[in-house]
């Protein structure tokens, strides 16, 4: 028995249950390749920020803006790219980001949602409509008889349409677990490299390297005045001591 006669013998709800089958295999296919390109460059991203940023916020910010596609690099952008911004701001910005990004990484599980719930639903359904057509067929004279031979094999071939809703159903709940681990994981890292670039900034904020330059300059000033002030004062003190 192959799979065409399989699903001719399932009755009508096979084709609704095809259909949750293809929308649930798109969305899947969808997620892995999402996740295959988030896992395999995300920590790089991270890492080459926070770098960066040790030294220099403007290399940081080029860094990050070049890593948009990700979500992970707009995370990190999204405070980076203000102009003004004080520690309130820069934390605020992390936050509405990470709760936009963590939202779009969601896409999809209520698609899956709904084909778990309807699955085996719809597989059920097929199985109650395939018993009614085959007990209306029996005749309570032909009891034990072999013309019921028939409605044992037409119960069989209902039980088709419940085994394929279960089959889509688990098929789908296993992927949408594993995507779920992948987003609650992501909430994880978006916390600690979030936490890490504030603490960088707050330690060293965008200008303090200015600032330390003008207080060398100052002080590197001040310097330079009290050298007249001295150099006139021995000149004249070797003068004296000359003409005496």
């Amino acid at each position: 028995m192959d799979i065409l006669d399989l699903f001719k013998k399932g009755g009508p709800a096979m084709w609704p249950l095809l259909l949750l089958s293809v929308l649930s295999l798109s969305v899947i296919f969808e997620r892995l390749w999402f996740w295959l390109r988030i896992l395999s460059q995300e920590k790089q991203v991270v890492e080459r920020v926070l770098d960066a940023a040790t030294d220099s916020w403007e290399i940081a910010t080029e860094i990050a803006q070049k890593a948009t596609e990700q979500p992970i690099g707009r995370f990190l952008y999204a405070p980076l790219r203000l102009q003004k911004s004080d520690a309130e701001t820069f934390k605020l910005a992390l936050e509405s980001t990470a709760a936009e990004e963590i939202a779009g990484m969601r896409r999809g599980e209520k698609l899956l949602e709904s084909v778990i719930a309807l699955s085996p639903l719809l597989g059920l359904l097929g199985t109650v409509l395939g018993l009614i057509q085959s007990l209306r067929a029996i005749r309570i004279g032909d009891l034990g008889t072999e013309s019921t031979a028939g409605v044992t094999t037409g119960i069989g071939e209902s039980l088709i349409s419940t085994a394929s809703g279960l089959i889509v159903a688990i098929f789908t709940l296993v992927f949408y677990r594993l995507f779920q681990s992948f987003a609650v994981n992501q909430v994880k890292v978006f916390n600690k490299a979030g936490n890490d670039l504030e603490l960088l900034y707050r330690q060293s904020p965008p200008g303090s390297e200015k600032r330390e330059f003008v207080f060398i300059t100052e002080s590197s000033v001040e310097e330079e005045l009290t050298d007249p002030i001295e150099n006139p004062v021995t000149s004249s003190e070797s003068e004296q001591e000359n003409e005496s």
